[in-house]
C-alpha cells in the first residue's frame, strides 16, 4: 500500500501499554492524530508526549484521539504512561511492520554510526479513515500546536 495524502490510512492493529489491541478502524467516526516517535523516556520523545498530553482536551474538543507508535514493548510504553500520566494509547510496533507502512522507519546517522529506526513524524486522519495531513522528520518544538491548529483550521 502506498501512503498519499487522500486515501485511506494504512490500518493496523497494535498492543497498547495495557496489552489491549488497538486497531485504527476502532476510530472510525473521529480524527486521528498519530504520531510516530523513536523511544520512550528519552529527552525530546517525553516533551513531545507530554506536550500532548497537555493539549489532549483540546484536541477531544475536536473530536481527535491522539495515538503514540514507538518500537517500544509494551512494558516500556506502561511505565512512560504512568510517569508522565499520558491520557491516550501508545502502541508498541517492535517489528516496525507499522512504522514502514507509514515510511518513517529510516537509515539514520548519529555521531557517524548508522541505523535504522523512527523519523519522528505525525499523520492526521479523518473521521473516514482518510489521511489528510502529514509531518515527517517534525522537531519537537511548536510541533503539537502546529498539529492541533491544522485540525482547527482545516477539518
Amino acid at each position: 500500500m502506498t501512503l498519499e495524502i487522500g486515501k485511506k490510512a494504512p490500518t493496523f492493529t497494535l498492543q497498547n501499554q495495557l496489552g489491549e489491541h488497538i486497531s485504527l478502524e476502532d476510530f472510525k467516526g473521529k480524527r486521528v492524530v498519530l504520531y510516530f516517535y523513536p523511544k520512550d523516556m528519552t529527552p525530546g520523545c517525553t516533551t513531545q508526549a507530554c506536550d500532548f498530553r497537555d493539549a489532549h482536551a483540546d484536541f477531544s474538543d475536536q473530536h481527535t484521539v491522539i495515538i503514540g507508535i514507538s518500537p517500544d514493548p509494551i512494558e516500556r510504553h506502561e511505565k512512560f504512561v504512568n510517569k508522565y500520566e499520558l491520557p491516550f494509547h501508545l502502541l508498541a510496533d517492535e517489528d516496525h511492520k507499522v512504522a514502514e507502512e507509514y515510511d518513517v522507519w529510516k537509515l539514520k546517522k548519529t555521531f557517524g554510526n548508522e541505523y535504522y529506526g523512527i523519523v519522528r513524524s505525525t499523520f492526521i486522519i479523518d473521521e473516514q479513515g482518510t489521511l489528510v495531513h502529514e509531518m515527517r522528520n517534525v522537531r519537537v518544538k511548536g510541533h503539537v500546536e502546529r498539529a492541533l491548529t491544522y485540525i482547527q483550521e482545516q477539518l
